[in-house]
Parts: structure tokens; C-alpha cells; sequence
């Protein structure tokens, strides 16, 4: 084999490789950072949501957003009842952080892994929340939850 077509080959193996890895929404490029994956499940189009997922990467986290056309069957099938909901379900590192929870909120609960938690939820859409900041509108107060395996919550924090 001549050297044109070995520098050819390799130049077309580099090229496949950097393809893939590198490709816009391919979750093997979280395979090369040591951010702590987030899998958020979202409405198409919703941009509160891409928000909140932008609040969370400014922190130790890298989000995949997941358009999905039966959001409230991602919710049911990890536990999160319609009292619970809001517009997105993440799942990081083995828990379920529903809606506008702050990232500092999400690293606390990682920190700390409570036993017989299910995850976090911040229900309804709270103006002030990350993702949900508005202008000129005053934030409103809310509790970041708790969501337990029996189903039970408690407040984690209030903003």
C-alpha cells in the first residue's frame, strides 16, 4: 500500500471517530468529561426548560435534553405523582430531580445521599425558580421537596 492511501485511510478514521465523538447530542461526549450526567425529560420546544438545564450546567453537570411525547409517563414510571409535576423530569445519578430545582439543591442531595429518596421536586413552574426567572416580576416563594419511596415528601428548602 502507498503512503497517499495510508495517510488517506487514516485521515478518513480520525475524521469517523472525531465524528462521533463530537457529533451535537451524542451522549458518548459525556463519556469525556467528569460532569455528572444529567438526562432531562422535556415537551418539545419548551424553553424553560433548556433554562434550567443551562443553570445546571454552569455548575458540575452536563444535561442531554430528551424531547418526549408522553411526559407524564417519564414522571409516573420514576415516581413522581401529577401533585409533584412540573414541566421536566432529570435524572442524575440515580435520582429524580423534578421541575426548577436549583443546582446548589441538587449537589446538596447528591453530597449528602439520603436513604429511601426518590428524589427532589419543586412542583408547578415558581416564577424566580432557575428557568423561570421573569423580569420585572417578583419571585415567588416555594419549597424545594423531598420525595421519599413511600410516596411522602418534606421540605428540603425554601426559596
Amino acid at each position: 500500500m502507498n503512503n497517499n492511501k495510508i495517510l488517506i485511510i487514516g485521515l478518513l478514521v480520525t475524521a469517523g471517530v472525531a465524528a462521533f465523538l463530537f457529533w451535537p447530542g451524542n451522549s458518548s461526549n459525556n463519556l469525556l468529561s467528569d460532569k455528572t450526567q444529567v438526562t432531562m425529560y422535556k415537551n418539545e420546544g419548551c424553553q424553560c426548560c433548556t433554562r434550567w438545564g443551562s443553570h445546571m450546567m454552569e455548575g458540575e453537570f452536563a444535561v442531554e435534553e430528551v424531547p418526549v411525547p408522553v411526559l407524564m409517563q417519564v414522571k409516573r414510571d420514576n415516581g413522581i405523582t401529577p401533585e409533584l409535576a412540573s414541566c421536566h423530569t432529570a435524572l442524575i445519578d440515580g435520582y429524580v430531580v423534578e421541575g426548577h430545582v436549583p443546582r446548589a439543591e441538587v449537589e446538596r442531595l447528591l453530597k449528602e445521599r439520603p436513604e429511601g429518596v426518590v428524589g427532589l421536586a419543586v412542583p408547578g413552574m415558581p416564577i424566580g425558580s432557575p428557568g423561570m426567572e421573569t423580569p420585572g416580576r417578583t419571585p415567588d416563594n416555594y419549597d424545594v421537596l423531598l420525595v421519599k419511596e413511600d410516596g411522602t415528601t418534606s421540605v428540603y428548602a425554601s426559596y
